[in-house]
């Protein structure tokens, strides 16, 4: 494996892309770039930056030339709004991904492309999900990541690239902002701490596999390294975890959360939990459990002043 592979994420201004410059600049054998719409407010020492257009062809090759690794982790669209905006995801970002995928054939680079494990698989009996399973997602979201999965599937058999999917189950943690469409543990967390009230869609008893979002950046650093021949990874905990569970864990931290329930969406499957056994034959480190993620995250928050604001 060569010194000083030269390693971008696209998207790196995101929840997820930001984490993982984290944790990959700290890599004395990694040189690594962050490529967005716009330079972040506050830059990671070390991470060397890079500002254009991901859907502007000429910028896009222009900025993966000579890389060694893309990790894409850019989406104009969320599970939430996607049914409105579902042409803007294959309009956009599945054709601009597919383009993508082919520069990255011609100077043959890899990539690890960041899908969904809550959404692709849709509603499945069998649980916790392998990524065998077939999957049907229910909303466009789900749908979209599951099309430019294919893409890279057919570019792997037909061009030998070894591009990977990582499946990334319900990640929450430090730079999430549930207002952009996702994370119903910030939410949760944020509202408590303002003394707002939380929107529950259902019951209360949808059932999710959430990650400390540190954790997920160290499953996703193993697939930097990986070689082998597998395509498709789970990154997730493996363990379930009810919105209902969320709030009884949050009020043993003395807090007072208030919850109100609302009609359930058809966005939302009721049971998602991620068989994470794959990932684990080459990440032996420690994944938290859900409570101490939270707790956490909490502690996280509870020092900030802008959470207040």
């Amino acid at each position: 494996m060569g010194k000083n592979r030269k390693v971008l994420i696209i998207g790196g201004n995101g929840f997820i892309g930001r984490n993982f410059l984290k944790r990959l600049v700290e890599r004395d054998d990694l040189s690594v770039y962050s490529f967005d719409l716009s330079m972040p407010a506050d830059k990671i020492p070390g991470v060397i930056y890079k500002e254009g257009d991901f859907f502007d062809d000429h910028v896009l090759k222009k900025n993966v030339e000579d890389m060694d690794l893309i990790i894409h982790s850019l989406c104009t669209v969320n599970p939430g709004n996607s049914n409105d905006k579902y042409m803007q995801g294959y309009g956009r970002d599945f054709l601009q991904t597919v383009k993508l995928c082919g520069l990255l054939a011609e100077q043959k680079a890899n990539m690890i492309f960041l899908s969904s494990g809550g959404t692709v698989y849709g509603v499945q009996e069998s649980q916790p999900i392998k990524e065998t399973a077939l999957p049907v997602p229910i909303n466009h979201y789900g749908s979209l990541k599951l099309c430019i999965e294919n893409v890279i599937r057919t570019f792997n058999t037909q061009r030998h690239t070894k591009m990977r999917i990582a499946r990334i189950s319900n990640p929450f943690g430090p730079g999430q902002d549930y207002q952009k469409g996702v994370g119903f543990v910030d939410a949760a967390v944020k509202k408590m701490i303002r003394g707002e009230e939380l929107e529950i869609w259902g019951d209360g008893e949808t059932v999710r596999d959430y990650i400390y979002i540190e954790d997920v950046c160290k499953m996703l650093e193993t697939l930097v390294d990986y070689e082998g021949e597998e395509e498709v990874f789970n990154i997730s905990s493996n363990e379930g975890v009810t919105q209902n569970k969320v709030i009884e864990i949050l009020k043993t931290l003395d807090r007072n959360i208030q919850v109100v329930y609302k009609e359930a969406r058809s966005v939302d499957v009721k049971r998602i939990v991620l068989d994470n056994s794959k990932i684990r034959k080459y990440y032996q480190g420690d994944i938290r459990s859900f409570e101490e993620g939270l707790k956490e995250y909490y502690r996280y928050l509870s020092c900030r002043s802008e959470v207040l604001s």
